[in-house]
């Protein structure tokens, strides 16, 4: 039972410097341009379909675990934390090597991209400890607080994958 606790106390350190990390390094990055290199305009398209897919693995993991399927939910799981850190990478990417798109509608339509654009961005920023969270108690065990953390965990990251694919759509008829 002590190494439990111990391995518990490991993670949640580990869990509190990636949720500070992550944000910080992406919004230095996103200031930072690579001089002399094409820009990498093909990415936007990619990290858009794998925000979509990370959301098709959501609701397919939630369905696996509500058949009693505990190794392909997990295994779904996975995935959707490997697309999620694919995502950021090529995020990062594609702004260390792109001007940022304005927007180019008005009205309500723009005041409606912003308001989905300023919750996508709050909100994956604060599913990264959720996420971490979640995944930690399953991996030591503890699936009644897993079961708890996954009931805010799972719509929150669906919103973030929902979103990043809605604001793609609207953005993309301004890409260059």
């Amino acid at each position: 039972m002590r190494t439990v606790h111990i391995n518990e106390k490991k993670i949640k350190v580990w869990i509190t410097i990636l949720s500070i990390l992550i944000p910080v390094v992406v919004a230095v990055l996103f200031r930072f341009k690579i001089p002399n290199v094409e820009p990498l305009s093909f990415l936007p398209p990619i990290y858009a379909t794998i925000n979509g897919l990370t959301a098709v693995f959501l609701i397919m993991a939630v369905i696996a675990i509500k058949k009693g399927n505990q190794k392909l939910h997990q295994n779904l799981m996975t995935t959707c934390i490997v697309f999620s850190l694919l995502f950021l990478v090529m995020y990062v990417a594609y702004h260390m090597t792109s001007d940022s798109t304005p927007f180019g509608g008005t009205g309500v339509i723009k005041a409606i991209y912003l308001f989905i654009l300023l919750t996508h961005i709050v909100l994956s920023i604060a599913i990264i400890p959720l996420v971490l969270i979640t995944y930690s108690k399953s991996y030591l065990g503890d699936f009644v607080a897993h079961r708890k953390w996954a009931k805010f965990t799972f719509p929150i990251w669906l919103y973030v994958a929902v979103t990043g694919v809605v604001v793609y759509l609207m953005i993309s008829p301004y890409y260059v």
